[in-house]
């Protein structure tokens, strides 16, 4: 007995020992690592940007298969945010600031436990470093496993470097793999549809346009209304001597609607016409080498341009129905000429001549 006694009090020793040996460790951490991505700056940044992405290559899904995601209207640019449930715990994580291209600052709360989080995209030769810092402080039983795990910060920096090394091989695969398709004329039918422009300049354009177009499917969701068709952008104008474009991101109607005044989102007609269409399936990033083939095949083919009308892109498939960039597929409309259909000559013919009724005899009879 009084054995049991000795090996219980050794026993409640060893525990007292090593809560004091955890409580005197470091629960706080300040981390950094990197990786270079052989794809240019603005791809990578738009695809980090959308949190919809962050569950293909952050590696905590590895470590915890039963991970649910949960992502709200808005996934893409300041504000955005998406959160988790597992066996390890729930999270969260929010984009509290975003510089376009350049930087993306987080909050990030998993279980009672808080991070901040930065991550920057720099140009380098061959393609984009991407720089992730976080710091933060963790609670007395993740130190307590991370005690037996090599300290918080190597299990931090561990996990970091495993998700760059994620990051690098998904978005090199699923950014580079992509086709175009000419498919020929077609006739775009005249439609209302509701608008949201902007003015941004040209290497940022998909950065704006992602969250704005995530911004008029949430404003339909919202409405309680249904696109007649998919969304698409008009491409209004060029300003090649200030590096800026000005486009429509657009979802279509059935017939037209009456908004109130001082909203950004307006109500215009497109009318009908021709265009050569394109498919290009894949990354946006892709969209001046579909252009290209199209203007090929514009060429080789003497089709005459409209060029009184605008270029439209159509999202036939996009982020918000599937997460793989690979599989998104965007149809190009470039304007045409319609096909002149030159009528029959009208023949004159002569004016037909009635002949009169060969009339009887008359026969009269005293």
């Amino acid at each position: 007995m009084r054995i049991v006694k000795y090996i219980f009090l050794l026993v409640l020793l060893a525990l007292i020992g090593i809560a004091v040996y955890v409580a005197t460790q470091k629960g706080d951490f300040a981390i950094e690592r990197s990786t270079v991505i052989k794809v240019p700056k603005e791809v990578v940044f738009n695809y980090v940007n959308d949190y919809r992405n962050w569950e293909e290559w952050g590696a905590w899904k590895e470590d915890d298969a039963t991970m649910e995601f949960i992502y709200p209207d808005n996934t893409v640019g300041q504000g955005a945010s998406y959160s988790w449930k597992g066996s390890n715990g729930d999270g969260e994580m929010k984009t509290i600031f975003v510089k376009q291209n350049d930087s993306i600052a987080q909050k990030i709360t998993n279980g009672s436990n808080e991070y901040a989080s930065n991550i920057t995209f720099k140009d380098t030769v061959g393609g984009t470093k991407v720089v992730w810092r976080s710091t933060g402080s963790v609670d007395f039983m993740s130190k307590v496993y991370a005690t037996f795990n090599g300290g918080i910060s190597k299990m931090m920096n561990t996990l970091y470097e495993r998700s760059l090394n994620n990051l690098n091989q998904v978005i090199t695969k699923e950014i580079n793999t992509f086709s175009v398709e000419v498919d020929g004329i077609v006739q775009k039918p005249s439609t209302f549809y509701l608008k949201q422009t902007a003015t941004t300049k040209l290497k940022d354009m998909q950065s704006s346009l992602n969250p704005m177009l995530q911004k008029m499917i949430t404003f339909f969701k919202n409405n309680s209304m249904t696109m007649n068709g998919r969304p698409f952008v008009i491409y209004e104008s060029v300003d090649t001597q200030a590096g800026t474009i000005t486009f429509s991101i657009c979802g279509p109607l059935k017939e037209e609607i009456f908004l109130a005044p001082g909203s950004d989102i307006s109500v215009g007609k497109l009318e009908a016409f021709s265009a050569l269409k394109t498919t290009l399936t894949g990354d946006y990033s892709h969209r001046d080498e579909a252009i290209k083939k199209a203007k090929d095949h514009i060429s080789k083919n003497n089709i005459n341009q409209n060029t009184a009308l605008k270029y439209i892109d159509i999202y036939a498939k996009n982020a918000s129905d599937v997460k793989n960039p690979s599989k998104w597929v965007t149809e190009i409309l470039i304007p045409v000429q319609s096909a002149v259909v030159v009528p029959e000559p009208n023949v004159v013919k002569p004016p037909t001549v009635a002949t009169p009724p060969v009339m009887a005899p008359e026969v009269i009879t005293d």
